[in-house]
């Protein structure tokens, strides 16, 4: 009898200990994932919707694996994006080139900083009047990109392909402007236009120098279709962007990682046929 009162007593003692134990590994998976759940960082970014979204998009699966999460913002005007990263309302962007974020740092008293340089995207004339870049005809009418810097890089264009000539020493911003054409044979007009509205504007002039991604957007190919466009090493590299206080943070470097993974310069090459071209 005290064998079975033994017996019995040490079943419940057994089953007490099984129970805890079972709490307590179910307890430890809660803890787990709740701490899974706190690591999972949430990376706000403003990108053009071509190529910039589409590229962050391909790599969202695998940031997501690693604990960051891409709240992707489709974004149209640039140096509201810029202000909104500023300010906190964005934690990144990424969507211009070097020249056009040191110019909008000097335009709005920003401090934005490159965290990583990603794609070169040639720069192109387009028209839907003429066939080659000859037939311009005496006054025609350029709509080019309204802000300074990639204004300045339509002109240089130009004058890379004898279209006009600059007064290089007539410059010391960098940045110039139709008061530095020296030599402009056929007498073409120069309009600056807002950079979305380029695409449009084909239907009121004779060309129109366009960024890639505006060009890509309205179903242009670049390499097919552009008159006249810049050389794979253009210095204008697209890139991250961030803030002085956060670009070095881990969620913001593991994104900058994998914006410059092999995955993604395969990705590029593949999908855009050499409009986008890897810069690293």
């Amino acid at each position: 009898m005290r064998k079975f009162y033994v017996l019995v007593l040490f079943t419940i003692v057994f089953g007490i200990l099984i129970g805890c134990g079972k709490n307590e590994a179910s307890g430890n998976g809660k803890d787990t994932k709740d701490k899974t759940e706190e690591k999972t960082v949430t990376l706000k970014i403003g990108a053009s919707s071509t190529p910039h979204a589409e590229i962050l998009e391909f790599i969202k699966p695998k940031l997501e694996k690693e604990g960051v999460k891409l709240d992707i913002k489709i974004i149209n005007d640039g140096i509201q994006t810029n202000e909104q990263t500023a300010n906190g309302e964005l934690d990144a962007n990424y969507f211009q080139h070097t020249p056009f974020l040191e110019q909008t740092n000097k335009d709005s008293g920003l401090n934005l900083a490159k965290v990583v340089g990603v794609h070169i995207e040639p720069f192109g004339v387009y028209s839907k009047k003429i066939k080659s870049i000859d037939e311009l005809s005496k006054g025609a009418k350029i709509a080019i990109p309204k802000d300074p810097v990639n204004f300045s890089r339509a002109l240089r264009l130009f004058a890379a392909n004898g279209i006009i000539e600059l007064n290089e020493s007539s410059n010391t911003n960098k940045n110039y402007t139709v008061q530095d054409i020296k030599k402009n044979d056929k007498k073409l007009q120069f309009i600056p236009v807002d950079g979305p509205l380029l695409v449009r504007a084909l239907d009121d002039v004779e060309a129109a120098a366009i960024n890639t991604n505006y060009a890509l957007e309205a179903g242009l190919k670049p390499k097919k279709d552009a008159l006249i466009i810049e050389g794979d090493q253009s210095p204008y590299v697209n890139i991250l962007v961030a803030r002085p206080d956060n670009k070095d943070s881990d969620a913001i470097q593991k994104l900058a990682k994998a914006l410059t993974s092999p995955e993604v310069k395969k990705f590029i090459e593949d999908k855009y046929g050499g409009a986008v071209v890897p810069a690293f």
